[in-house]
């Protein structure tokens, strides 16, 4: 119920305005059910969920439950509980001084209920955003029953000179004080088991229990927890009879197709508005950045049940454009476009971000994102260019021989890092044989991307061992694969 809080400051004028109040879960229940019917998104900015997560996530609200979301890490789960707050009224009564926002109809802290048997209709209210009914804990081993519930304050007992046997001694711990609102807790399995336990009241009947007090406070809290299922093995577990009272355990994923991880890349990626406007990205480009993270998932060398996080583009993007912004400051250009040499750059956001087999570590880190890399292009390769397949006969043409024959018949050629766009396109374009296949398989390319697509093609050749790509301090090499070896002999 939205009231005109600005005029409503006693209890009495709150019941003389006809409020009437709910359970957060009715109230959560009940502006869903509006928005439903009205057609507005409540979980707008979330890529990839429309038909999976988010009618589950939808079913659970309505159906009141407390929520857990299982999940791999980067796959929008704390997003997903920040974005219930929409849910919520915009503004909530409370009795004023209340540490656990009190409703001022339906009292449960001895404050509150003294407060208004001592003053009744004229007791102060107060109102309450709904942006600050959210509260979120990240579950780590040092956090205590005293944390999550309470404790006796010796300090207070002290000040007010109070027996420890007087209740007024207590100090609330974060649960009680988000008393209806929503209230997350991060990484569930990393909570101690005796942590656990302490719970089980909580989400079963709402009470809680402070060291030896008999407290019946009937907590009215939306509880929404996360949990990786990697922690089910490596850290701990949900203790069973936990799991038991937790309503809907709803799993997320990582987005399936290439166009949602697009998206949500260009929404997360934080840009400075001179990237934007100095640096032209080819969508091709794109298509490559977020085919690594596909490839990541698929790895032999990649730890498949640690996951690979959508923040690995993310993270990834950035770097991208912050090394074509520095090779363009370099080369003293004002402007300039994504190269695919440039892809050496997001090599720190990968290594950082994917969890390695034993295999991966022994290659290195460096080498593994390298290989991703190569692999993204050598998937979308087809998807531009006639597939090269596995096993061909020696004798058998292809559309590549006069293209290979040109690196077989010359040095090869060097594109540098640091080279101007001058430079790199002119270096591209003398290359006669690849503007002829980008003309006859990529006829309709605008020109700021076909510069690119060649680069993409020499890689896609590197990759099915046509031709040969060296890595040295000031950047690519590519030459013939046995051009040196044969003319050696």
């Amino acid at each position: 119920m939205n009231l005109d809080h600005t005029n409503i400051t006693t209890l009495g004028a709150l019941k003389a305005a006809g409020y009437s109040s709910k359970s957060i879960k009715d109230e959560l229940r009940d502006n869903l059910l509006e928005k439903i019917s009205e057609g507005e998104q409540v979980f707008e900015g979330v890529w990839g969920y429309e038909n999976s997560v988010i009618p589950e996530l939808e079913r659970a609200i309505l159906s009141r439950h407390n929520i857990n979301l299982l999940g791999l890490r980067g796959q929008a789960k704390t997003r997903l509980a920040r974005l219930m707050v929409q849910l919520l009224d915009e503004w909530m009564p409370v009795v004023e001084g209340s540490e656990i926002h009190d409703n001022p109809l339906d009292p449960i802290s001895r404050y509150a209920t003294e407060l208004i048997k001592e003053k009744g209709d004229d007791t102060p209210i107060s109102w309450v955003h709904r942006s600050e009914r959210f509260y979120e804990k990240l579950a780590t081993p040092d956090v205590t029953v005293a944390d999550l519930i309470g404790d006796v304050d010796p300090i207070k007992a002290a000040n007010l000179k109070l027996s420890y046997a007087d209740d007024r001694v207590i100090h609330f711990g974060m649960i009680p004080r988000a008393n209806r609102c929503i209230f997350v807790i991060n990484e569930l399995p990393d909570l101690q088991a005796r942590i656990q336990v302490a719970l089980f009241n909580i989400l079963q009947e709402g009470d809680i229990q402070i060291r030896g007090f008999k407290l019946r406070l009937h907590l009215d809290i939306q509880f929404v927890f996360t949990a990786n299922p990697e922690d089910y093995t490596n850290r701990g577990s949900i203790v069973t009879p936990l799991k038991d009272r937790i309503g809907s355990q709803i799993l997320t994923h990582y987005p399936e197709s290439i166009e949602i991880a697009k998206q949500i890349t260009k929404q997360e990626a934080k840009l400075d508005h001179r990237q934007s406007d100095k640096i032209y990205v080819p969508e091709i480009a794109m298509d490559v950045l977020e085919q690594i993270s596909f490839e990541a998932r698929e790895s032999e060398y990649v730890d498949a049940k640690s996951g690979v996080s959508a923040r690995m583009s993310i993270t990834a993007f950035e770097n991208l454009l912050s090394t074509a912004e520095r090779r363009a400051i370099i080369s003293g250009n004002q402007k300039t476009s994504i190269r695919l040499s440039d892809f050496m750059g997001v090599i720190p956001s990968i290594t950082g971000k994917i969890e390695l087999v034993y295999e991966g570590e022994q290659e290195g880190s460096g080498f593994v994102a390298e290989t991703l890399i190569e692999e993204a292009v050598k998937s979308l390769f087809p998807s531009y260019f006639p597939k090269i397949e596995k096993l061909q006969r020696r004798e058998e043409e292809t559309q590549y021989d006069e293209l290979v024959a040109w690196f077989f018949e010359g040095e090869g050629f060097d594109l540098l890092d640091d080279d101007t766009d001058d430079e790199y396109k002119s270096k591209l374009d003398a290359v006669g044989p690849l503007n002829n296949l980008i003309k006859e398989f990529q006829p309709e390319v605008i020109k700021e991307d076909s510069y690119f697509l060649k680069e993409l093609l020499l890689w896609g050749l590197v990759a099915h061992n046509k031709l040969s790509k060296h890595r040295f301090e000031q950047g690519l090499q590519f030459k013939d694969l046995y051009g040196n070896y044969i003319r050696g002999l």
